[in-house]
């Protein structure tokens, strides 16, 4: 395996461990200062810059303090060069399931989240009958 490939698979796992803890000091790990954050899965653009995302992270009760089953998973890896990838993974967070289009950039010789556009859907409550 690919030297640059096992790097963000590294990366990731740190992400999925920051998402789930609700840890920005994980996720500072990971993303450049100067990402950007973006959805439009519900029909408006949110954009946040890191400096606006990581309050929110910090505010919300973490998904393993809920003892939710966590969903992590590394659809695709894809190079565009040898500093240049862009990753697909799902992961959930309380009833919103999350496929996140993560850009990756080198720098400073390590991997760092450059852009994180996501969709979500809505899982059904277990709670309620099917």
């Amino acid at each position: 395996m690919d030297a640059g490939f096992k790097e963000i698979v590294a990366a990731l796992e740190i992400y999925f461990d920051g998402l789930y803890h609700s840890d920005t000091r994980r996720l500072r790990q990971v993303f450049h200062p100067q990402a950007i954050y973006a959805c439009a899965t519900e029909g408006k653009l949110l954009y946040l810059t890191m400096d606006e995302y990581y309050p929110v992270v910090d505010k919300r009760p973490a998904p393993a303090s809920r003892n939710e089953p966590r969903s992590d998973r590394i659809l695709s890896i894809e190079f565009a060069g040898p500093v240049t990838a862009l990753a697909k993974v799902n992961c959930a967070i309380g009833p919103k399931a999350f496929t996140d289009l993560l850009t990756f950039v080198k720098l400073d010789g390590r991997w760092q989240i450059m852009a994180k556009v996501f969709h979500f859907d809505l899982r059904p409550d277990p709670g309620q009958a099917a």
